[in-house]
C-alpha cells in the first residue's frame, strides 16, 4: 500500500495511490496520514479497503509530506562506505547519527531553496524508514514490529554550514526546503527487502549518484535497535538511513547546486521526487 498526501502546504488530505497510479481520497476514512494511523492494526484497516471504493483525485494535485506532523527527522551521516571515501573520512565504527528540523521538511516535489549566502548546497538521496509505533532500546530481531514503511528523502545539505566554522551538522541540514519526504510511504509488506534497493539521484539528467542500499554499512536492524538506546522514537518519526555515493560534495571539482536546475531521485519501488533549485526568498 502507498500512502499519500496531497494538497496545499499545511492543509493537505490523507490519499492512498491505487495500482492504476490514480490517487484516491481517504479523508472519509481518516483525518491525516500521522503517527497514530501507522500502528499495524490502523494499517490492516486500510489495506483492507477496495480502492476502487474511494473518489479519485482529478488532475496532478500537489504532494505533500507522505507523513504530517513527524515529530523527528533522524539522520544517519556516512552509512556507505564509498561516500565516506569521497567525503575524506574513515568508515565510522558506529553510526553517526544528526538530527534535521523539522521545519525544513517538504513535499517531494516542492522547491530546494538555496540560503541565502550559501555557496555549497548539495544534494543526497536517501532510504528512510517510518516508525509505526514507540521504541525503546530495541532488539535487532524485533526490528520489523516498528516499522510502518519506508520512503524517499533528500538529505539537502549546505556543506559550508555543516562542515565550516564550529557547531554541529545540523546548521547544514536544517533550511527550510532541505527535507523533502515522499511522493509516498510504501508499507513493510510491499518492500521483502529494503537492503536490496537501487537508488539514484541526477540534476539537469546527468546521473551522480547511482548506487545500491545492499552497500550500506550499518542495516536496518542495526540502526533501529542503536537509535533507539538514545532516544524513543514515537510513530511518524521517520530515520534517514545515509547517501550513497556521488554527493557534489565529491565531484572533481566540488559541483554544487544553483538556481534554474532541476533535481531528480528516486529509490526503487518508492517513487520519485522532483524539485526544481530557487533562491531562498
Amino acid at each position: 500500500m502507498k500512502l499519500l498526501r496531497y494538497g496545499e502546504s499545511g492543509r493537505e488530505k490523507p490519499g492512498l495511490l491505487d495500482n492504476d497510479g490514480n490517487i484516491r481520497d481517504l479523508s472519509g476514512v481518516i483525518d491525516d496520514i500521522t503517527g497514530s494511523e501507522l500502528g499495524a492494526a490502523n494499517l490492516a484497516k486500510l489495506q483492507a479497503l477496495d480502492p476502487s471504493s474511494l473518489p479519485q483525485v482529478d488532475g496532478n494535485p500537489r504532494l505533500g509530506p507522505c507523513v504530517g506532523n513527524i515529530g523527528k527527522l533522524v539522520c544517519i551521516g556516512l552509512n556507505y562506505s564509498d561516500h565516506a571515501a569521497e567525503s575524506g573520512v574513515p568508515v565510522p565504527e558506529e553510526p553517526v547519527i544528526f538530527m534535521k528540523a523539522t521545519s525544513c521538511i517538504s513535499g517531494p516535489d516542492d522547491a530546494i531553496m538555496i540560503p541565502r549566502g550559501s555557496q555549497k548546497t548539495d544534494w543526497e538521496v536517501e532510504l528512510a524508514f517510518v516508525i509505526g509505533k514507540q521504541a525503546r532500546y530495541v532488539e535487532e530481531a524485533d526490528w520489523a514490529d516498528y516499522v510502518a514503511g519506508y520512503c524517499v528523502v533528500n538529505d539537502v545539505s549546505e556543506r559550508a554550514y555543516q562542515l565550516e566554522g564550529t557547531g554541529q551538522w545540523v546548521k547544514g541540514k536544517s533550511a527550510d526546503s532541505f527535507g523533502p519526504v515522499g511522493p509516498w510511504m510504501v508499507t513493510r509488506d510491499e518492500i521483502p527487502d529494503p537492503h536490496a534497493l537501487d537508488l539514484w539521484l541526477e540534476v539537469d539528467g546527468h546521473r551522480y549518484q547511482n548506487g545500491n542500499t545492499e552497500t550500506m554499512v550499518f542495516r536496518i536492524p542495526h540502526l533501529l535497535s542503536y537509535v533507539s538506546r538514545f532516544m524513543s522514537l514515537q510513530p511518524g518519526d521517520i530515520i534517514s538511513t545515509g547517501t550513497p555515493p556521488g554527493v557534489g560534495m565529491g565531484q572533481t571539482p566540488p559541483t554544487y547546486l544553483r538556481p534554474g536546475q532541476t533535481v531528480t531521485l528516486s529509490v526503487q519501488g518508492l517513487g520519485e521526487q522532483h524539485q526544481s533549485v530557487v533562491d531562498a526568498d
